[in-house]
């Protein structure tokens, strides 16, 4: 496979992880493949969320094995967002890549999104079917519906985890969540600041081990909270200015002037 793009830029490929350390070697070995296949020079992040299986271990050896592999390390489990910002940091990237480390996703289709990454600014994927149970699709469905709503956002799967940013998206908006909700506001973001979308399907397939915690009631509240929060700050700065009217006297009606004198 050749370069996609002409100037082959530095592309980083970003993957937050908690207690994946039975889908990383699998991860870690797609991502390798697919980085040589696709003729760019490219690292690869991998953020341990507080582990507390063999995960550290793990990249650990593949970071000796391989220079372009980095990996973060929290000392304890911060979020999923949290998680997403610190390899946000950490990549050097002019195209930055993110996805999940729980196997759910195949890496060869990022060729899919760099072929639009010259058009605009952001390419998301779109999972075409999910292969998630049926709670958490009831449960996505309804969220997406409310953030179309709420920030004329024509993303049809807000959380899908497939992403590729230019770097300039990345150092134009701020990102604040560390929980689920991270997505929701990256992409809100990048909207109010004028930057182009583009949706690509991608495939999904059911998760092979791990648990997920996207449906915990609590991990919902602290979204809706957050969503509250950025739509009032989102509104707050581009609500439109009233137009400017002069001061008008501090009088009562104004009197009918009377008829000059006839001299």
């Amino acid at each position: 496979m050749t370069a996609l793009l002409p100037t082959a830029p530095r592309l980083s490929l970003v993957f937050p992880a908690f207690n994946e350390a039975e889908n990383l070697p699998t991860l870690l070995e797609s991502a390798v493949k697919i980085g040589d296949q696709l003729g760019v020079d490219f690292e690869i992040v991998i953020v341990d969320d507080g582990s507390r299986d063999r995960s550290a271990e793990v990249l650990g050896t593949w970071a000796q094995r391989d220079p372009r592999i980095t990996s973060v390390h929290h000392h304890t489990n911060l979020g999923y967002g949290a998680a997403l910002r610190a390899g946000l940091r950490q990549a050097s990237g002019e195209l930055v890549f993110f996805s999940d480390a729980d196997l759910q996703f195949d890496l060869r289709e990022i060729a899919l999104l760099l072929e639009h990454a010259e058009e605009v600014e952001i390419v998301v994927g779109y999972r075409a079917p999910r292969r998630d149970p049926w709670l958490r699709r009831v449960i996505a469905w309804t969220w997406g519906t409310l953030v179309r709503a709420l920030f004329d956002l024509p993303v049809r799967d807000i959380d899908c985890a497939f992403k590729i940013f230019r770097r300039e998206v990345l150092d134009a908006i701020p990102i604040e969540s560390i929980g689920a909700f991270v997505n929701t506001e990256i992409l809100a973001r990048a909207r109010a600041a004028g930057f182009g979308i583009k949706q690509v399907p991608v495939s999904h397939h059911p998760r092979r081990s791990g648990r997920q915690s996207g449906a915990h009631p609590r991990v919902i509240l602290r979204a809706l909270i957050e969503l509250s929060q950025l739509f009032r700050e989102l509104h707050r700065l581009h609500r439109p200015r009233p137009p400017h009217r002069p001061l008008r006297a501090p009088h009562g009606p104004r009197q009918p002037s009377s008829p000059h004198p006839h001299h």
